[in-house]
């Protein structure tokens, strides 16, 4: 008995760096709990995302990962095939095992585009991408797809970017009426920090999004409310794309 008990109870996890803070654990965690579910969620913090052949290897009854910061691109070689739409974004934050093989699956632009969406109105025609990670090509992809245009800011010069921080100024910032947040600046503890943009330049026109959900308002967000803009942090795409990646493992 004891061993057909241990056959259902399947593991599942994070890969991250620095992931103590991280909402998924305790989010499925509560998942499990609350559907009388016998299975596991746990961190896996690794300094190198090379270790992750051996969490795999000595993990027994592994059936799925989420992926999170920085290795969001670094874990593509190392998996046996994409699908389609993580193959466009070009980055993975959920990895299902099947038949001894490594899938990888974007569910962050699922989470972001239907937790933006029913903020959108009709002016909402531009947006600026802060940051150029793993994330960013998720939040890419997906306003691309709701037809908004958008562009890159960046620390430094490179190609991928439209703009660096120090370019921005105030009539930058009023032309684009969406701004998200990818960096983890302002991520607890270091909540005083924000991305270093003319905040002045936002209106009541704008929704700033902010990936981060811890704090739940950012000093990003702060800036953008005191402005009369819309703001979002990033626990309803969390929350839409753990659950997405749940409806991929159980396929």
């Amino acid at each position: 008995m004891d061993n057909a008990q241990d056959k259902l109870k399947l593991k599942f996890g994070l890969v991250g760096k620095n992931i103590s803070y991280s909402f998924s654990r305790g989010y499925f965690g509560d998942k499990f709990s609350n559907e009388g579910l016998p299975h596991t969620y746990v961190n896996f913090d690794l300094e190198s995302i090379d270790k992750l052949k051996d969490i795999i290897e000595n993990t027994s009854n592994l059936k799925g990962l989420n992926v999170t910061i920085p290795y969001k691109e670094e874990v593509i070689p190392l998996l046996d095939k994409l699908n389609k739409r993580a193959k466009k974004i070009g980055a993975v934050n959920t990895i299902k095992f099947k038949k001894g093989k490594l899938i990888g699956y974007n569910t962050d632009y699922y989470g972001f585009k239907n937790s933006l969406s029913p903020h959108l109105k009709k002016h909402h025609k531009r947006a600026l991408i802060l940051g150029t990670g793993g994330a960013s090509k998720a939040i890419a992809h997906a306003l691309k797809k709701l037809g908004i245009e958008y562009h890159y800011v960046s620390r430094i010069k490179r190609e991928s970017a439209n703009y660096i921080y120090s370019e921005l100024t105030e009539d930058i910032i009023r032309s684009f009426q969406i701004i998200i947040n990818c960096t983890p600046l302002g991520t607890f503890p270091n909540i005083n920090e924000c991305p270093d943009m003319p905040y002045d330049g936002i209106t009541d026109n704008h929704i700033l999004y902010d990936l981060i959900y811890n704090p739940e308002e950012t000093k990003f967000l702060y800036c953008g409310k005191i402005k009369g803009a819309t703001t979002i942090n990033g626990l309803d795409m969390l929350k839409l794309q753990a659950e997405k990646s749940w409806e991929i493992w159980n396929k």
